[in-house]
């Protein structure tokens, strides 16, 4: 009898392992695929499109405190942008890594709604892998919402490593590589 119980506990830690993996995949995987999002809007901005920030009181002396920031990074666009952007979730699939069994998350739409150019071999599309990583996505943007507006309100490079691995830690930098990287 005391045998089951250690093979009982054995197969309990290798479970919460694998669990542990499986949901450490999705949430960076659901990272990644929000900072890919999140930089194909910005980049759709018109650079030229400006929003007044500020204070729209008149001061003492007749002048008002207001400052025209670029509308692309401004944390106004970066709100409405983060309010909406889970819902792109639907268009990715899942992919398992061959050589390291990690889980991936690919576009599978392209961005004019059209069928995406991959080979889409390995993928699995469907909807509980589309609301598990719209789930991910939702509560990634609840819990960092702060660090993305900060990121995303100046220009950076590598901003999903920067931001998914390094500053979140929700991505095992040292495993994970990303698709965009192959």
């Amino acid at each position: 009898m005391k045998g089951w119980g250690c093979l009982a506990l054995l197969l309990g830690a290798l479970l919460g392992t694998a669990w542990a993996r499986r949901s450490q995949d999705l949430h960076c995987g659901a990272c990644r695929a929000l900072v890919d999002e999140l930089e194909w809007e910005i980049a759709q901005v018109d650079p030229k499109k400006t929003i007044q920030m500020g204070s729209f009181r008149i001061n003492p002396d007749g002048s008002q405190s207001v400052v025209e920031v670029p509308y692309a990074r401004s944390e106004a666009h970066l709100t409405e942008l983060l309010e909406e952007v889970c819902d792109r979730m639907k268009e990715y699939g899942e992919q398992i890594d061959p050589s390291t069994h990690r889980k991936n998350y690919v576009r599978v739409v392209g961005r004019n709604g059209e069928s995406s150019e991959l080979d889409l071999q390995g993928i699995r599309i469907d909807s509980d892998i589309s609301g598990t990583l719209k789930f991910a996505c939702e509560s990634i943007v609840e819990e960092y919402e702060d660090e993305l507006i900060e990121f995303f309100s100046r220009e950076a490079d590598n901003v999903k490593d920067k931001l998914c691995s390094k500053r979140t830690d929700l991505c095992d930098h040292a495993l994970h590589i990303s698709h965009d990287e192959l």
